[in-house]
């Protein structure tokens, strides 16, 4: 055994538990570096190591063997390792260096569980599903979102009025896509302040409350002057694209937020860049696991059944790290991706109520228009809740027949 191995450990209620895959020529050596270099260790022994310190080592304490070259381990890490409310030093230890060694033929970090110590650093959601569901006045159903298409090159006339005819069609949240922000043909101030006016139209015309997610991704700064523009103007929500901003923009948005009072919906632009690859990389259950923690409201987890890449075991791992209970409230999943009135089904079996179906394409590419795809896919999820088939409803809808026919299997 290695000497950063320790099958009879026993972790400690403020370890901090991770776990990994990995691949290696010599296993047992890689798991030692793994642990080693993730925590108090280098290349090579050092002068300055002592008693004290070697006792603050991550220890792997549980290793299950794949095949002779293939592991999943799990690592207990003190955490007295860690800053406190400092996600980027979390990840630079338990994400970082450990990645680029030789000795290692693949590595993937599955799982990211804080201890309840570090956990309470973090604020966590604001709102998350109730207080969502709670602005929404909506509680037996899910959410139906939309995102404006094509997702780039709309002035900010055509986008509020998009906006406007999926609402009044029955869309409940219409956001920006993940590359749009302040482009010289549709600037951000603008495009808020247009589309919430449309908002208010479309809440007064359906008496329903209705949201708008701007995006203000950009240098952390800018993003939270956009941040305090949104709140200006009296909109609710605020989008960010947490991959590309990073974990410590995200969490500088959520320190923020705590005077701002918006709702955070997380987009996870860059995601397949750390999880497409099964065997390296970080998985997106970890990636939920983090941004829960720091503070996200809603996230981004896939679909199973649209146009992304994304395995039911996985999805519903992510799932799983958004909802179940412990220090912070629970983050509303969010469906998009190549979704559709036929795939309603199977959404709503996959995710129960407590989803965020978001169309986007399924809407805007409806024959009959946005606001037809809009009242298609809130016809679709009526439907599917009372048991009854879509074929059926759409023989009371000919938007709905004109979808399914569109979009059938």
């Amino acid at each position: 055994m290695g000497r950063f191995v320790d099958l009879d450990y026993e972790p400690k209620e403020n370890d901090l538990i991770v776990k990994f895959y990995l691949e290696a020529r010599d296993l047992e050596k890689a798991v030692d570096a793994v642990c080693e270099e993730s925590s108090i260790g280098t290349w090579t022994k050092v002068t300055t190591m002592n008693e004290r310190i070697w006792e603050m080592r991550a220890r792997a304490f549980k290793i299950e063997k794949l095949s002779e070259n293939s592991a999943i381990i799990e690592v207990a890490y003190p955490s007295i390792l860690f800053e406190r409310g400092n996600m980027a030093q979390i990840l630079s230890s338990i994400a970082g260096n450990i990645f680029g060694m030789k000795i290692l033929d693949n590595l993937r970090l599955l799982e990211v569980n804080l201890p309840r110590d570090l956990l309470k650093s973090f604020k966590g959601p604001k709102f998350g599903i109730q207080g969502v569901r709670e602005i929404l006045k909506i509680y037996d159903r899910p959410l139906l979102g939309s995102i404006v298409k094509p997702k780039i090159g709309l002035s900010s006339d055509e986008h509020a009025r998009a906006a406007y005819e999926a609402w009044v069609g029955g869309v409940d949240i219409v956001k920006d896509d993940e590359n749009l922000t302040n482009q010289d043909f549709n600037k951000f101030e603008e495009r808020v302040v247009k589309t919430l006016r449309m908002l208010e139209k479309a809440e007064e015309e359906t008496g329903e409350r209705k949201a708008y997610l701007p995006n203000v991704t950009a240098e952390t700064k800018e993003m939270l002057r956009r941040a305090r523009f949104v709140k200006d103007q009296n909109g609710t929500y605020v989008m960010v694209d947490i991959i590309t901003c990073g974990a410590s923009a995200v969490q500088t948005l959520r320190e923020e937020n705590e005077d701002l009072g918006l709702v955070i919906h997380a987009h996870r632009a860059g995601h397949a860049a750390l999880d497409r690859n099964e065997k390296h990389g970080i998985s997106m259950k970890a990636i939920a696991q983090i941004f829960r923690a720091i503070g996200v409201d809603q996230l981004h987890v896939g679909t199973v059944v649209g146009k992304m890449v994304s395995p039911k075991e996985e999805v519903l791992g992510t799932v799983e790290a958004l909802i179940k209970s412990g220090v912070h409230k629970p983050v509303f999943p969010v469906a998009s991706g190549g979704l559709h009135p036929g795939l309603v089904p199977d959404l709503v079996k996959i995710f129960g109520k407590d989803v965020i179906i978001q169309a986007g394409g399924g809407i805007w590419g409806h024959p009959m228009g946005g606001k037809a795809g809009a009242r298609e896919m809130r016809k679709a999820i009526e439907a599917t809740l009372s048991g009854k088939s879509l074929e059926e409803a759409a023989k009371e809808s000919k938007e709905l027949e004109v979808a399914l026919e569109k979009w059938k299997s």
